[in-house]
């Protein structure tokens, strides 16, 4: 190699490679050709190519909710997740709507992992008086990498029309590991593989954290490697715990993301869709103290006054300070019932003013929603709810 030594001015000496000479593979940092290993080759597909090559639309399970792929439902302990995949796999299996869309009708596994079978039955029956007959379960599998995979294809491969596969819970069928972003996303990632390669839609049901967080989907339990992986997330929430109001959030790869208002009927042990009006409007005459000053304005009209003398007018006994956050939390909720109100500061006083501008007809705490028997019912077809005293009913 032809090298020229240069002296520094301090005496010692560096080595300058003469100009525009090439510089060995192994001073770059790359073996000689000869050390090589073989590697595949890129297969790269043209924009033009692109544009000639005709996709298959998404297909869903249930239409404009669910598709195919692998999906997780996650929401607290005791939110009631499994009520609401109980009655997604009857829908699907007896190809009727769920949440107020339709299903694509086939057979579905449940893998009830964490209750005995005797609740599985207890809540079933709870649901349906006649369990369907597309409808398959099992309390007992294998874990991912211990013969899961495995089982669910040969349980499609037995029937070929299967398109849903609920697995309650996720922690079930994973290895007992700590909980990292390239453990989480190397779990997503298979049950997803498998998804696509058979074909059908994976559910994942799953918890979130008890701490609150800014956004929805921030709150499931591990690292973002179970959400970045995952096709679709749904969070179901309670607006407040013991109330039958909630909310699924959901993102998804082929669904522009959203927010549907549900309540859970007790009767039936179902979660129904009902509009965002109706639940404000519940949530708000729950509260003892807006209820009470709903009915109070609706008589009186016009109010003018302190906050403290406002209770003492209501009967409560809840705090002049409470009752201002009250009215400052619902103040939307009531001015859609008619109540309007503001307040100013007069010598030192806080002085709202009330007005009861419209006349509404009067709510009797049923459901009012788009999932009335009006709104569901098609030509030639009778709806399969009802309205109640209680809320929404199935009819037999």
């Amino acid at each position: 190699m032809n090298w020229d030594a240069f002296k520094n001015h301090d005496g010692t000496y560096y080595v300058h490679r003469e100009y525009n000479k090439p510089m060995p593979d192994a001073e770059l940092g790359q073996e000689a050709p000869q050390n090589r290993k073989k590697f595949r080759k890129l297969r790269t597909v043209s924009g033009d190519e692109l544009m000639k090559k005709t996709v298959k639309p998404a297909r869903f399970v249930v239409n404009g909710l669910l598709p195919r792929g692998l999906n997780i439902v996650a929401g607290k302990r005791k939110e009631g997740k499994s009520w609401l995949m109980l009655d997604l796999c009857f829908s699907v299996a007896e190809g009727e709507k769920f949440l107020d869309h339709d299903t694509e009708q086939g057979t579905v596994l449940y893998l009830d992992l964490e209750d005995p079978e005797s609740r599985l039955i207890q809540r079933a029956r709870g649901i349906r008086d006649v369990i369907p007959s597309r409808f398959h379960e099992a309390t007992k599998a294998g874990r991912l990498g211990g013969g899961l995979t495995e089982q669910i294809e040969d349980f499609v491969k037995e029937h070929p029309d299967t398109n849903l596969v609920v697995i309650d819970t996720l922690q079930k069928i994973r290895k007992p590991k700590g909980d990292t972003y390239a453990g989480d996303y190397a779990v997503i990632s298979a049950l997803k593989n498998l998804a696509d390669r058979l074909d059908i839609a994976i559910v994942c049901i799953h918890h979130t954290r008890k701490m609150k967080a800014k956004d929805t989907f921030d709150s499931v339990l591990g690292s973002t490697g179970l959400t970045a992986a995952a096709d679709g997330i749904y969070v179901l929430e309670r607006k407040a715990d013991g109330k039958p109001f909630g909310r699924l959030s959901f993102i998804s790869r082929d669904l522009p993301d959203g927010d549907l208002p549900v309540r859970f009927d007790h009767d039936t042990c179902r979660w129904y869709p009902i509009a965002s009006i109706d639940m404000e409007r519940e949530l708000l005459l729950a509260d003892e103290a807006m209820s009470a000053l709903v009915s109070f304005m609706k008589q009186e009209l016009i109010y003018e006054g302190t906050a403290t003398d406002l209770c003492e007018r209501l009967g409560l006994n809840i705090g002049a300070n409470n009752l201002s956050s009250k009215l400052s939390k619902y103040k939307n909720s009531l001015q859609k019932l008619g109540v309007d109100y503001t307040k100013e500061k007069r010598n030192n006083h806080k002085v709202f003013t009330l007005n009861y501008n419209r006349k509404e007809p009067e709510y009797d705490g049923t459901m009012k929603s788009a999932y009335t028997p009006e709104v569901m019912k098609k030509p030639g077809e009778e709806p399969f709810v009802g309205i109640s005293e209680n809320g929404l009913h199935r009819i037999a």
